[in-house]
């Protein structure tokens, strides 16, 4: 016995088949009795329905089961979500030509780029106004195709 482990404990003994078996129950410790248990092949298999009765022969015609009304059927339906598209390259299927495919990014000067070199000339910084062309965290994100080129998302900052 090691320190600080606590020391094993025997496992509780089982309880037996659930409540609701089918089934006669016996108790712990008794042998099964023959004929205790159903046999094979009398209780339908869980998720198989039973088989329909075979027509009968009666007086010289052939009767089949009524036909029951089929199962209606379930469509599924799959959505695939994407993760929104930042200003990192991201995993997502081309609309264009339905690749799954890892973005190519390209930077392009958007509306914020405009708004901060406006505010810089307004404020008198007309020698820093071209600034904001040089920072990509200030320009929008271009997403596009490797395979056909096209454009999947643009990603504004403002």
């Amino acid at each position: 016995m090691e320190k600080g482990y606590p020391p094993q404990e025997s496992a509780p003994p089982y309880p037996g088949p659930p409540l609701n078996y089918p089934g006669p129950m016996s108790q712990p410790g008794m042998y099964p009795q023959p004929g205790m248990y159903p046999q094979p092949g009398t209780y339908p298999q869980p998720g198989f329905s039973p088989s329909p009765a075979p027509p009968t022969y009666q007086g010289g015609v052939a009767f089949a089961p009524v036909p029951t009304a089929p199962a209606p059927v379930t469509t599924v339906t799959h959505v695939v979500v994407t993760p929104g598209l930042h200003d990192m390259p991201g995993q997502t299927v081309c609309p264009q030509c339905q690749q799954t495919v890892i973005t190519k990014t390209e930077h392009t000067p958007g509306l914020l780029t405009w708004a901060i070199c406006a505010g810089l000339a307004v404020f008198g910084f007309w020698l820093c106004c071209c600034i904001p062309f040089c920072v990509y965290s200030c320009q929008d994100v271009e997403h596009r195709c490797p395979s056909c080129h096209r454009i999947i998302y643009v990603y504004k900052r403002m």
